[in-house]
């Protein structure tokens, strides 16, 4: 699409949203247009002299996984992720997550594409802490987390970021196919379906380019960096079902045991990275413990189990996978969830 036809459909955009949603709509709107504006496409790029080496190699690993995910997945063949853009900061936008202080539902806004979703997205961090801010005031818990890669569900020919590069070619892949997965398949207000989803495809996805590959390290350090992921959410899970009994429980005082439980699993990280050898990102860490960060955690991989079974009853066959997820998604979410707890429930036995 010629360059003026991008810039005159994002600012009607920007118009409109301005008008109709006021400031928040406003400002997503004109992050939108940045990511945009700024892309260039991925194979002038590398043909380019001038580009660095490094990104050279790092976006023709894009392309790889790319075709792969076109050839081989199944996923949408069109022009996401064919384009490059630099946005010269570390993410690409901030979420903010909220949960009341004795409850792990999280918070939900709905929006016009998306539909209803369990956080609130911002392109500046500035931004998102004030409202983090407000919704602290009004006594919720609140976590805000940044975010290297989102997707506008194919409506944008979405480029892929130099925040996305931050992380190996292992993670870069990974990103890709599970940013592909919601453009194959996507249930307005259904977040933990829609994510839980995508990670299945990715889970799915990177062992089989990594093997076409003939990326035996890569695979290696894959298969221990998901074992530790793991034992991580196991720990998450155990905290997440203690919370819940806690709450539900009426107790006299439940600030204090809620604090402490949370501090245990904090600890409880920390022990199980000194066990792996491993060094603890602080900066991760060292962000509390709370509802929403909670929320925002599981969120990912809380249907996980169900898709994973899914997957095996279809032996592999993601066609098949696809056809089951989609009949599940045509489900209304009382019938949905019934279905995955179901799913789930075997998968754990």
């Amino acid at each position: 699409m010629p360059a003026q036809h991008i810039t005159t459909r994002l600012v009607a955009t920007l118009l409109c949203a301005s008008l109709v949603g006021g400031c928040y709509y406003g400002q997503a709107a004109r992050g939108q247009f940045e990511v945009i504006y700024k892309r260039e496409p991925i194979m002038k790029l590398i043909d380019d002299p001038d580009t660095p080496p490094e990104l050279v190699r790092r976006l023709e690993v894009v392309t790889a996984a790319r075709d792969f995910s076109v050839e081989e997945l199944g996923l949408p063949d069109n022009k996401s992720y064919r384009g490059y853009t630099d946005l010269e900061r570390d993410y690409v936008v901030w979420n903010v997550f909220a949960a009341p202080e004795f409850s792990l539902e999280p918070e939900t806004w709905c929006f016009p594409v998306a539909g209803c979703v369990a956080y609130r997205g911002y392109f500046r961090r500035e931004a998102a802490e004030r409202q983090a801010r407000r919704l602290k005031k009004r006594g919720l818990d609140v976590h805000v987390g940044g975010v290297t890669a989102y997707s506008t569900l194919g409506k944008f020919n979405d480029p892929v970021l130099n925040t996305m590069l931050k992380w190996d070619d292992v993670q870069l892949a990974s990103v890709l196919f599970h940013e592909l997965a919601h453009q194959r398949l996507y249930v307005k207000g259904d977040s933990a379906f829609n994510e839980s989803f995508a990670t299945a495809v990715e889970e799915f996805a990177i062992e089989r380019f990594l093997d076409r590959e003939q990326s035996g390290d890569s695979m290696a350090v894959y298969r221990e960096r998901k074992r530790v992921r793991a034992r991580l959410m196991g720990l998450v899970d155990r905290a997440r079902r203690d919370l819940e009994a806690l709450y539900s429980s009426g107790g006299a005082d439940m600030r204090a045991a809620k604090r402490a439980r949370l501090d245990a699993l904090t600890a409880e990280i920390r022990e199980l990275y000194a066990g792996e050898g491993l060094s603890v990102n602080e900066e991760w860490l060292g962000a509390p413990f709370n509802n929403a960060r909670i929320a925002s955690m599981v969120l990912y991989d809380g249907r996980l189990p169900a898709f994973r079974a899914l997957l095996a009853d279809c032996d592999g066959d993601l066609e098949c996978f696809y056809s089951e997820a989609e009949r599940l998604a045509e489900l209304s979410k009382a019938e949905r969830d019934a279905a995955l707890d179901a799913l789930g429930a075997v998968s754990r036995k």
